[in-house]
């Protein structure tokens, strides 16, 4: 009698906002998916479409045979792989931890040289795309690592996301192009809400303006995404400011060391700090817009329950 091969199960660490889309998107693919979060409210809304979920990273270690770690910072993710009762003390031999918090490049290596002698495996995998994007299964993934790593994984980092870019053969590669892609991302969002604030303290119906640049030269996916929010009065978290001030850090950062300049970077850096510095630093990145309003006196759209 055949025996068929046991199906490989993926954990997901983080069912926030990227996390949680992508266990879905893995759940949805038919693939065995177990999620864990601290907050219980984020375990119950997994659980709620259908999903399961565990309580401690030694039951998630034990069941899993690779694990997407989904936090917000390095310091959270080296805490998951190698804190007290972490991954790399309880995932099998020849287990994969895809790391997917934006980090500094140059720890990947590092993590994979620690994981190495455990027999584990390490894909450094950010991703991109928002909130929506991930729960639609369209998020982008860019992963670098062995191609042992990969092999190891089989199917299970495709089936969280609509695309998997495979960068290079060692850590630190994808983090490398991540970082690239939060500073662009750091930028736009800044200049959206600088564009659009010049264009109400000017006079201009901020809707109208809205659907106007949305069809012309100056859109980015960054200004039809946000401006949105600002429209609807709504900054409640789905990245926040607080966020951009840690990546454009990594990337200024990265950049001082290689003796690159990075004006622009290091301008909406600042315009984050300050926006953070005003008390708006867990709220949504566009909130960035509320600091030009307090220096010009604008009056933005409320949402509709504070009217």
């Amino acid at each position: 009698m055949i025996q068929k091969s046991k199906q490989k199960v993926l954990g997901v660490v983080g069912l926030g906002s990227m996390g949680f889309g992508a266990a879905l998107t893995a759940m949805r693919k038919g693939v065995n998916t177990l999620g864990l979060d601290l907050r219980l409210e984020a375990r119950q809304r997994f659980e709620a479409e259908g999903g399961a979920t565990v309580d401690s990273l030694a039951e998630l270690g034990a069941r899993c045979d690779a694990v997407v770690v989904l936090v917000v910072t390095a310091e959270q993710t080296e805490t998951v792989l190698f804190g007290p009762g972490g991954l790399a003390s309880t995932l099998k031999l020849g287990s994969v931890l895809i790391t997917s918090a934006t980090v500094d490049p140059t720890l990947p290596p590092v993590w994979q040289q620690r994981l190495e002698p455990l027999g584990l495996w390490l894909i450094d995998a950010p991703v991109s795309g928002g909130a929506g994007k991930a729960a639609a299964g369209q998020m982008t993934v860019m992963a670098s690592g062995a191609p042992e790593a990969f092999a190891a994984a089989g199917d299970l980092l495709d089936a969280i996301a609509g695309k998997v870019y495979r960068l290079g053969d060692r850590p630190g590669i994808g983090s490398i192009v991540k970082m690239v892609n939060q500073h662009l991302a750091g930028v736009h969002i800044a200049a959206a809400c600088e564009g659009m604030a010049l264009g109400m303290r000017a006079g201009a119906d901020p809707a109208a303006l809205y659907e106007v640049i949305c069809n012309s030269a100056g859109m980015s996916w960054m200004f039809q995404n946000r401006v949105p929010h600002i429209l609807a009065g709504d900054y409640r978290p789905l990245s926040t400011v607080n966020i951009f001030v840690k990546d454009l850090g990594i990337v200024l950062d990265t950049a001082r060391k290689l003796s690159f300049p990075l004006p622009l970077a290091a301008a909406a850096h600042q315009l984050y700090l300050a926006t953070a510095a005003a008390g708006h630093g867990a709220e949504d990145d566009a909130a960035v817009i509320k600091f030009y309003a307090a220096l010009a006196g604008l009056t933005l759209p409320e949402a509709p329950e504070s009217k």
